[in-house]
């Protein structure tokens, strides 16, 4: 147990190693340089058969991808960086969000799939059976960050890894293009007039969460700072978020309470972002409902824009770009603008270059159901 626990304050929780792979490659540097350049990962899907449908394109990674294999060379990148070497990382909690496995979807032993994929990433990188797998829709990753922290927070664990995946599959494109939600024009435009919808992308994530001052007596490299989480539902629909965004300005409220900081302390917020009429403006009502008149001055985009929605493994793609973003000094562009929605009165960060003055950022996400999660990350 750490030592501030036991003296009855909470320990800082620390990012101490990241692992992540998008469809602009393996590694934090390409992924890196397309969020800053502004330039999206879309292009043709050629994984399956879209002759069908509206739309035709998504943020693939080349050939046919191994979900559990991705994620297993994710985790080991997150460990090696954080300092926990193959025989440490059997005591270490894995937290696994997953979507489907696009290599087994139509398998009999379906119902299994997800245990399965997380179970030979764990087994692969030297964990035990995950103790919890997250698919609560486009928040499963949030959820498990923010119960990760919890669980530092509490003394019952000094560090825990949270992993992510997702590849874009068959039946997840074809059920979102029946419902008219995938942009036909091939770009996601957050909050921008003219938007047509989002686009999927694929992802895989780790990170290493661990303790501050049991990651300072190991020399272990910091990264960042999770300062604060808050998480929220609004129950308005089954898909659709409540219009003037009460649930997703809780959630952003309780992170910044948590982490002991006023609304004008934040200079960055990776929005959630979608792309689609109705979520972008509900996001822009919560903004501004929770940050009062900061939200025309704090610096927003999102970084969907380019890596496309990555489902229950978006919320920790965006966690590690916001943790590099704020380490880096720079601010991912929001791509796709074709000019200001009166409903989205914000200020975006249309051009590459923007520098990041700032201490704090929130990266936000909402899922189906009215589930909503904001994370604070900050500094090292």
């Amino acid at each position: 147990m750490s030592s501030t626990v036991q003296d009855g304050t909470a320990p800082q929780v620390v990012v101490t190693g990241l692992g992540v792979t998008s469809a602009f490659g393996r590694g934090a540097a390409p992924l890196l340089d397309g969020v800053m350049a502004g330039k999206p990962a879309f292009g043709p899907v050629t994984r399956f058969d879209t002759g069908r449908c509206r739309a035709s394109d998504a943020a693939c990674l080349p050939g046919q991808p191994d979900l559990a294999g991705e994620l297993g060379s994710v985790i080991t990148d997150a460990c090696a960086e954080a300092g926990f070497a193959a025989d440490a990382r059997a005591g270490i909690p894995l937290l696994v969000a997953l979507h489907a496995d696009a290599g087994a979807a139509r398998d009999p032993a379906a119902p299994t799939v997800l245990g399965d994929t997380a179970a030979r990433s764990a087994a692969a990188t030297g964990f035990g059976p995950p103790p919890r797998i997250y698919t609560a829709a486009c928040v499963a990753a949030s959820s498990a960050l923010a119960d990760a922290a919890a669980m530092i927070c509490s003394g019952r664990a000094p560090a825990v890894v949270v992993a992510a995946g997702y590849l874009v599959d068959a039946d997840g494109f074809w059920l979102f293009d029946a419902g008219r939600t995938l942009a036909k024009d091939g770009q996601v435009r957050p909050f921008s007039v003219g938007r047509k919808g989002m686009l999927l992308g694929d992802a895989a994530a780790a990170v290493v969460l661990e303790a501050g001052d049991a990651a300072e007596r190991r020399g272990a490299p910091l990264l960042g700072r999770m300062a604060g989480w808050g998480r929220a539902g609004d129950a308005y629909h089954v898909c659709q978020p409540r219009p003037d965004g009460t649930g997703l300005a809780r959630a952003i409220e309780s992170a910044l309470r948590r982490g002991r900081i006023g609304p004008g302390d934040v200079g960055y917020v990776n929005a959630n972002g979608s792309g689609t009429s109705f979520a972008d403006a509900s996001e822009a009502a919560a903004l501004h409902r929770a940050f009062g008149a900061s939200a025309l001055t704090v610096p927003v985009s999102s970084t969907k824009s380019v890596h496309g929605h990555a489902l229950e493994a978006s919320a920790l793609l965006e966690f590690a770009v916001t943790v590099l973003a704020l380490r880096d000094g720079a601010l991912p562009v929001n791509a796709g603008y074709l000019g200001p929605d009166p409903d989205c009165e914000l200020d975006l960060v249309l051009a590459a270059g923007r520098e990041a003055r700032t201490r704090y950022a929130l990266t936000l996400n909402a899922a189906f159901g009215g589930a909503n999660t904001a994370l604070l990350l900050a500094t090292a």
